[in-house]
């Protein structure tokens, strides 16, 4: 019976390579070259055994760095790149830099006669993956390509495999936060309603119980937080933002427990501290930097918030009088679930969640998070964010490749 006739079509084995075409684009001044280069790569597959792929290619090419750079500005695909390092006008470093600075996942070979051992140390910086060298065999040429697709591939799927892992992650605690919110608001509930009949060891008794529902009620957010960031799930939306103004809201989210221990709390920033970045994310990093060095404060101490502008970013330096750390406490304190434990924090309530979200959101502006601190002196946490590409229209990355590409308009040799 034909397939045509009602029989099922045939299913792909899960052993049955996967198929994957791969862009390539040489730039290099020398046409006939990269027309000899067509040839070759059009020609060409590799398979990739660690992770069962087939890989073909689709090549095209430009004779100018400028004509390239046009092309990368307007989303041009391209996965491999020949680099003639010697172009005339816009040269291989600079093209090199503007797909740093596009953050493009693109792995290059630069092609070149001259290149010098100082050239090749500034070219791997910016992103290099190999060198081959003028004149080159069709063997060599093919040796080149199929170790950099290996290593394309391979990252590839390793990230791939990262990602599911953080989704799979994030859909098991949006799932138990679910089921954790009912039966906690009713115990909450009904702790609160002992917390009015009670009174001497068992009220105390009940409002220690309380404390504790509170944390884990706070567990679950920092969970869903943490999560959410790493998984992409959290929806973002980039704008400018007023940072002394957010910084104001989070100390206000904390007067009352600063005003309990007796804490100032005071902010110094210029009116004009800017940043283009999502309001929820900065949010989430000056309420935790502000409340830990609220928390593990003592009475009567100082915390002193200082956000200062840097050229493409922001610093936000959060100083407090507290208890302070080793170094070897300091060391780890931006791991996951870490939390500090002696005998001036058994009493603190918390998550060990915060502070690696921290971490985390400034790692995706391009930032960092540090502390330096003393004990019985106190602690001071610095976060590093950088501007995030505004939302809407031509980002500021795409109008600086267009500023390097004042040449003609692009050409490919399709």
């Amino acid at each position: 019976m034909s397939a045509q006739q009602g029989e099922p079509a045939p299913q792909q084995s899960l052993m049955d390579p996967q198929e994957v075409v791969l862009q390539v684009v040489m730039v290099d001044d020398e046409e006939a070259l990269c027309a000899g280069v067509r040839r070759i790569i059009e020609k060409y597959h590799v398979h990739v055994p660690d992770v069962l792929v087939d890989v073909t290619y689709e090549y095209r090419y430009f004779t100018s760095g400028e004509d390239f750079l046009v092309y990368l500005s307007e989303g041009g695909p391209v996965d491999l790149l020949l680099l003639d390092l010697k172009l005339p006008g816009v040269g291989g470093m600079d093209v090199l830099d503007a797909l740093s600075t596009m953050g493009r996942d693109v792995l290059t070979i630069m092609v070149t006669a001259y290149a010098t051992f100082e050239t090749a140390v500034k070219a791997t910086k910016l992103g290099a993956y190999d060198f081959l060298a003028k004149p080159f065999t069709p063997d060599e040429l093919r040796y080149a390509v199929r170790k950099a697709t290996s290593q394309l591939i391979l990252s590839r799927q390793a990230r791939k495999l990262a990602e599911e892992k953080r989704q799979v992650r994030f859909n098991f605690i949006s799932v138990l936060a679910h089921e954790l919110k009912a039966p906690l608001n009713a115990v909450e509930g009904y702790l609160n309603i002992l917390a009015t009949t009670e009174s001497g060891q068992d009220l105390e008794i009940v409002q220690r119980s309380i404390a504790r529902v509170d944390g884990m009620k706070k567990l679950i957010a920092d969970l869903l937080d943490l999560t959410r960031i790493e998984s992409g799930q959290r929806e973002r939306s980039v704008r400018r933002l007023d940072l002394p103004a957010l910084a104001r809201a989070s100390i206000d989210l904390f007067a009352t427990e600063a005003a309990r221990r007796d804490v100032t709390v005071e902010l110094r920033a210029a009116d004009d501290v800017e940043l283009m970045a999502d309001a929820g994310e900065v949010e989430i990093v000056l309420n935790n930097l502000i409340s830990n060095a609220v928390k593990y404060n003592r009475d009567g101490g100082r915390v002193d918030v200082v956000l200062r502008r840097l050229d493409g970013g922001v610093e936000i330096a959060v100083a407090d009088t507290g208890i302070g750390l080793k170094p070897e406490e300091a060391a780890k304190l931006f791991r996951e679930f870490t939390r500090i434990k002696n005998e001036h924090t058994v009493k603190v309530l918390g998550s060990g969640l915060g502070l690696s979200t921290v971490r985390k959101i400034a790692t995706m502006y391009d930032g960092e998070a540090t502390v330096t601190s003393e004990p019985g002196v106190g602690s001071t946490f610095t976060v590093t964010l950088m501007d995030a590409p505004g939302a809407g229209g031509e980002d500021d990355t795409q109008a600086s490749v267009r500023a390097r590409a004042a040449g003609p308009a692009a050409r490919a040799r399709d």
